[in-house]
């Protein structure tokens, strides 16, 4: 047990499981945004985003400052797309933060640790990604999670409080690669969920995620970061997951577009965000202003601007010049 208090700054589903699972070892304070809805919780014992799921232990409250009184460490948990608006509301005095939102921010193309660097500078922080569905986290099923910054002993402090037997954290000096990893893997969920909802078949589901692995890859390397992150938790677990699991909001999306509901009319559809769809365009901006092709990313974002079909996009994707693997 830790008795370091933690705050857990977002009540969605992935920060209530997460504060469900830092509560197996130590003290914790969520966060939610609406006062309505922290106290329904409290009432309920249980979040509606994350039914069946015991609050038990958790101290949940609408005042920030109240949440993050004397905690030790926060872990944000608020959508990329909100991200900055959140923390420009939060106290300069922070504590050391790990972010667990995957995204890039619209417009300034920037990642959660870049966001964290304009609002709060010198803040220590660090990114927590990986093949986890948060209702699994919450029931205490065995995972496994990626955890990087460039600050070690940040890792260690994260590491020796988030983690339990069930839940077994990986440390990483790369949260460049780790980042670009969990933000592209939810575009590439979309393609792969569209290749299944219009029928295209297993093999072409493993043929997008295979060459989508491939153009993460030269992101992040372009970017700066380690081409070995890509094929680790963060990358190709989180890719397996997402890509072929039934609970990804992002590969519900894209199999509604496969079946011809326009992007509008499924993303309103959606039980919840869906960070693929507004990371895809800034994802490919950012990549093309290194230099980087990404086929299957620029494939998503015309899809989802109505430009092409998804048998269209496909058949574009077939059609490129052949080149060695």
């Amino acid at each position: 047990m830790s008795d370091a208090p933690l705050a857990v700054i977002g009540a969605g589903a992935w920060g209530t499981a997460l504060a469900i699972q830092a509560a197996r070892s130590g003290p914790v304070a969520l966060w939610a945004r609406d006062p309505a809805r922290a106290a329904a919780m409290r009432g309920a014992g249980e979040n509606p985003r994350l039914p069946g799921a015991a609050l038990s232990g958790l101290r949940i409250t609408a005042d920030a400052a109240e949440a993050l009184a004397g905690a030790a460490l926060c872990v944000l948990a608020v959508p990329v797309q909100h991200l900055r608006a959140t923390l420009a509301a939060l106290s300069p005095a922070l504590p050391p933060a790990v972010m667990v939102a995957k995204g890039v921010e619209a417009g300034r193309l920037a990642l959660p640790l870049e966001i964290v660097a304009d609002c709060h500078p010198g803040l220590a922080a660090a990114v927590l990604s990986g093949p986890n569905f948060a209702h699994e986290v919450a029931a205490g099923l065995p995972a496994a999670a990626t955890l990087a910054s460039d600050d070690p002993a940040l890792c260690d402090l994260a590491a020796a409080r988030l983690s339990t037997p069930g839940f077994r954290l990986y440390g990483s000096a790369d949260p460049l690669g780790v980042q670009l990893c969990g933000a592209a893997k939810n575009v590439v969920a979309i393609a792969a969920g569209a290749a299944i909802g219009a029928g295209l078949g297993e093999n072409a589901r493993a043929a997008l995620v295979a060459r989508a692995l491939a153009e993460i890859a030269r992101l992040v390397v372009a970017s700066g970061g380690r081409a070995e992150t890509a094929s680790g938790l963060s990358g190709l677990g989180d890719l397996l997951l997402t890509c072929t699991g039934s609970s990804s909001r992002n590969f519900a999306l894209g199999h509604a577009l496969g079946r011809g509901v326009p992007a509008a009319e499924a993303l309103a559809g959606s039980s919840g965000v869906v960070e693929g769809a507004a990371t895809a365009p800034a994802l490919l901006a950012r990549a093309e202003s290194r230099g980087v092709e990404m086929p299957v990313c620029a494939a998503v974002v015309a899809v989802l601007d109505g430009r092409l079909s998804v048998r269209s996009a496909v058949e574009r994707l077939m059609e490129r010049p052949r080149r060695g693997e």
